[in-house]
Parts: C-alpha cells; sequence; structure tokens
C-alpha cells in the first residue's frame, strides 16, 4: 500500500458509509432544477462524459441527477458482437482484473484475493459450479454507461442479496482493501446458459445509493443484517444476450463469473483495458 492509497484508504475504514450514501440518495434524487443541473454540469465537465451518446441530451428534461446518471443510449450506439459463441461486455467501464478461479480464489490486486464462496454469499453449493472457472471484474467510472447488459442468454435461477460495508471500489481500494468485493453490499443473480452457469454480481460501493435489476426493481436499500434470497427456478426468467438486467443509481463493478472450461477471454482482455458494452471480449 503507498502512502497515497493509505492515505485515501484508512478513513472509509471509519465512515458511516450506509448513512452517507442514504444522503447522496436524497441528493441525486432531487428533482430541485438548479441543483440538479449543477450536478449534472459538473461532472459532465469533470469526467467528460460522452453526451453526444446519450438518446437524452438536453439536461434539463432529466427529472434529477440519478435520472441523468442512469441515463439510456442511443438505440445503435453499442452494438452486440454477433460472432458466433462470443460473450459480450456486459458494460461500459474498465477492466480491473480478468482471468481464472483458483482453488476457490478470484484475484483482486497483488497480493489480495477473496474467495468465491465470501462473493455469493457464504453457500459453498452456490460456489461450487464456478470451481475453477473463470472470472473478469469491471470497473465502471462516473462517466459511463450504468445500465448492465447480459454476457450471453441466460436463464435466471436466484438472485441474492448480500449485505455489507460501502467501500470505494478505485484502484486505491482494491490495492489496499483485503477481500474488498466480498465486503461490499451486493446483488448477486445466477442464470443457467447453454454454456453452463453463469454469475453477475452487482458490487455497491460507497455514495451508490442502490442497485435493482430490471425483473424486480430496486434491491437495495433497504439494507438488512442478513442475507436475502429470491428463488426462480419454478418460473426461470429468460434474458436475451445483449438485453439490460440491472443498473447501478450510482457507479460501481460488475464481477462475471463462469464455470470451468466454458470461457475463454481475448488475449487482449486484461487489467488496465478499457471496454465498451456488446463488445466481443471471450468465446464460450
Amino acid at each position: 500500500m503507498t502512502l497515497k492509497e493509505a492515505l485515501t484508504t484508512l478513513p472509509q475504514y471509519i465512515l458511516p458509509h450506509h448513512f452517507l450514501s442514504g444522503l447522496m440518495s436524497k441528493f441525486t434524487h432531487s428533482e430541485i432544477k438548479v441543483w440538479k443541473n449543477l450536478m449534472i454540469t459538473q461532472i459532465i465537465k469533470f469526467y467528460g462524459v460522452n453526451m453526444s451518446e446519450a438518446k437524452e441530451q438536453n439536461i434539463n428534461n432529466f427529472a434529477s441527477f440519478n435520472h441523468f446518471f442512469t441515463r439510456e443510449l442511443k438505440s445503435d450506439i453499442r452494438p452486440i458482437t454477433s460472432v458466433e459463441n462470443a460473450i459480450a461486455c456486459p458494460a461500459d467501464g474498465a477492466v480491473s482484473q480478468a482471468g481464472l478461479i483458483e482453488q476457490g480464489q478470484i484475484f483482486q490486486a497483488k497480493g489480495k484475493s477473496f474467495s468465491t464462496v465470501d462473493l455469493l454469499g457464504g453457500d459453498e453449493a452456490r460456489a461450487q459450479p464456478f470451481i475453477d472457472g473463470s472470472f473478469t471484474t469491471i470497473y465502471l467510472s462516473p462517466k459511463d454507461y450504468h445500465r448492465l447488459h447480459m454476457p450471453i442468454k441466460g436463464s435466471l435461477t436466484e438472485m441474492i442479496h448480500i449485505p455489507g460495508r460501502l467501500f470505494s471500489v478505485n484502484n486505491a481500494t482494491a490495492n489496499s482493501v483485503p477481500g474488498l468485493f466480498a465486503r461490499n453490499e451486493r446483488v448477486a443473480c445466477l442464470f443457467d446458459t447453454e454454456f453452463g452457469p453463469m454469475a453477475l454480481v452487482l458490487v455497491g460501493a460507497i455514495f451508490v445509493s442502490s442497485i435493482e435489476t430490471t425483473w424486480h426493481g430496486v434491491v437495495t436499500p433497504p439494507s438488512t443484517d442478513s442475507v436475502r434470497s429470491w428463488q426462480y427456478q419454478d418460473e426461470p426468467l429468460i434474458i436475451e444476450k445483449g438485453a439490460e438486467m440491472g443498473r447501478f443509481n450510482m457507479g460501481s463493478t460488475i464481477i462475471v463469473l463462469f464455470a470451468k472450461d466454458k470461457v475463454k477471454w481475448e488475449a487482449n482482455f486484461k487489467a488496465g483495458k478499457e471496454v465498451k458494452l456488446g463488445e466481443l471480449i471471450g468465446l464460450a
């Protein structure tokens, strides 16, 4: 841990994460025109948001900052790869890590990993299908499109809300906080696909006011003290490749898991690479 990373990370251990995120939620959902327009303008300017890609480009037409943050893109701006057996990128962002799950551990950063069991809520049965499988972690920055889409067609079998902290998920905290992604609050969605089981894990972070899915709506908040689960085996929900499946109301990280020998990531799909929704990132 560098001095800069320590100064960035250590104060977060004592911050009231959920209280601060609740306050941020009030601000980001405010419909006071002057306030929400100021926030939108500053974020566009500071992070270089490309509004030419947005379906709605007039900031006056966004009801709130959150409405802007979860803005829809133009229908043709992110084509979904049509390559046979292709895995499509589920989000705009940057690759934090990608590789193999080794001895039940997912690589986070140099010297740090976290277990698949912990990531999926402490249930070994949920983690078992992903033993020696493949994973990728994709970070969404404030400038990115914040809706999440299906990498391949899948049938939803279970959704799990796992309570936790809300550390930042940038590079500094990934390098500094042990087990970061298995400590933060998250929503794990398990799917059956023609290429075997797949998990999409939506990880919360400081100031992320909520996580929602297209079939359930807002999952969190409220947060809880224990794991919650929704079962869909009796009436599986089939979601097509490229279809929207969820969104972050404020930004964070998505982790994708596949079973052993089911996916081979593209050679250039590695840590630090910027990616766009729909592009080919691997083959099944």
